[in-house]
């Protein structure tokens, strides 16, 4: 479909540029910026006047339940809550029933999603078999059925010498292993960021020493395997200083937050609220302020929404019971524009958090707005603000720490590979 995108502020990240201009898309691809190509006539023309074109926003952490936890979402409900969103590419863990861990399951998802042809997935292989941590997968025959690196999920190796396999073997091939900086042990039975807060409410805790440790670890490790690692769901000011002098030391090390850490804190669990059950926990103010400061000056490479849809009836529990997760693909935009908002961060920089570098995590064209690339966009009106409440969301999960917000940046449509997937009248 030829589509002319007319009248829309351009939002490109990548290169950090912001004007009015419009955009061409035939085959796929945008085909030119600013004045129609030769013989070009739309099939149709999108009114964007008044709307940000962005780049479509790369999310490098949502479950979307298949295989397996078909009773908490489908492919078909939670890729429309990516399009929603203005998600066009998405990581998703390999934590399925069964787990990613052999070939033919991978194909399945991957033809799956295809099938959809809708949003870009990428599957995470698990790194180890049935994610327990012991025998490392057939890396090569995992990625040659489409997945794009591997990752334990939120299951640490607690045998270092089994991780250590595991890097040597990444390494050797040029994969990227995903890593949860955790101490199994240390984190045991904790639900809650160790402190105060956690004492007083009777809450057993996760130190930060959990995340520091593993780190120190995982660093190591890097340094013996000069393995490509990503350090997932960074937590505490003392792990992203740790990430700092890694990346300043030159270790091919990248990682990403969530959006959630980057507005809550601890305090927010109030009288234990389990829609505030989230795994990493919630940190202190301190941390969160250091989560957002590395995101400014780039030690923190992107925002995931880490979408985990979870089944009313496990946050109804109480809260060291409860299933920790929360629903995200369609509040990835609107919380990174609030913290754009409050932290007085320009636009494009924000975006770029979601955009174009995820994408350069995942070694991948996208996250950019210039002729020749696949057209993968989102349109979205920067100061139309929506209510969060069950009814506006897409996603089979609707539990979020944040129902009840008022958030700015409302989604107008999303094009993924140059067809419009997503419209909001």
């Amino acid at each position: 479909m030829k589509i002319h995108i007319e009248g829309g502020t351009l939002i490109d990240p990548a290169a950090g540029t912001e004007r009015q201009q419009d955009i061409f898309i035939a085959a796929g691809k945008i085909v030119a910026l600013g004045s129609a190509p030769a013989d070009f006539h739309a099939a149709k023309t999108i009114d964007a006047r008044g709307l940000m074109v962005t780049p479509g926003l790369v999310d490098l952490s949502a479950r979307l339940r298949e295989p397996g936890y078909e009773h908490k979402a489908t492919l078909e409900s939670e890729m429309a809550a990516a399009l929603a969103g203005g998600v066009t590419t998405l990581v998703c863990p390999p934590d399925t029933d069964p787990v990613l861990d052999e070939p033919g399951l991978v194909e399945m998802l991957k033809f799956r999603a295809r099938n959809l042809n809708q949003v870009h997935v990428y599957p995470l292989g698990a790194l180890t078999v049935g994610l327990k941590g012991q025998v490392i997968t057939e890396m090569v025959e995992l990625t040659e059925a489409g997945c794009i690196g591997f990752s334990q999920a939120d299951v640490p190796v607690v045998d270092t010498q089994v991780l250590l396999r595991a890097l040597q073997y990444a390494s050797t091939y040029g994969f990227t292993v995903w890593l949860r900086p955790l101490d199994a042990y240390l984190a045991k039975g904790g639900v809650a960021a160790s402190g105060a807060l956690a004492s007083r409410l009777g809450l057993s805790g996760v130190p930060v020493s959990a995340e520091t440790i593993a780190l120190h670890t995982i660093f190591e490790l890097v340094r013996v395997t000069g393995a490509r690692v990503h350090v997932s769901h960074l937590s505490s000011a003392a792990g992203i200083e740790l990430t700092r002098a890694a990346k300043a030391e030159g270790l091919p090390v990248t990682c990403d937050v969530t959006i959630n850490h980057v507005h809550l804190i601890d305090v927010d669990i109030g009288y234990f609220d389990a829609q505030f059950r989230l795994d990493p926990p919630l940190r202190s103010q301190r941390d969160r302020e250091a989560i957002r400061m590395g995101l400014i000056d780039g030690t923190i490479d992107a925002i995931c929404s880490d979408h985990t849809p979870v089944d009313d009836d496990e946050k109804l529990l109480p809260f060291a019971e409860a299933t920790p997760g929360a629903t995200g693909l369609e509040l990835l935009l609107s919380l990174t524009v609030k913290w754009a908002d409050e932290a007085k961060v320009p636009l494009a920089r924000a975006i770029k958090r979601i955009t174009a570098a995820p994408a350069g995590v995942l070694k991948l064209a996208a996250g950019r707005i210039e002729a020749g690339v696949s057209a993968d966009l989102c349109i979205f009106e920067r100061d139309a603000y929506w209510r969060v409440e069950p009814r506006a969301l897409k996603s089979q999960g609707h539990n979020t720490p944040f129902l009840g917000y008022e958030l700015p940046a409302r989604v107008r449509a999303t094009i993924v590979s140059g067809q419009l997937a997503f419209e909001q009248r």
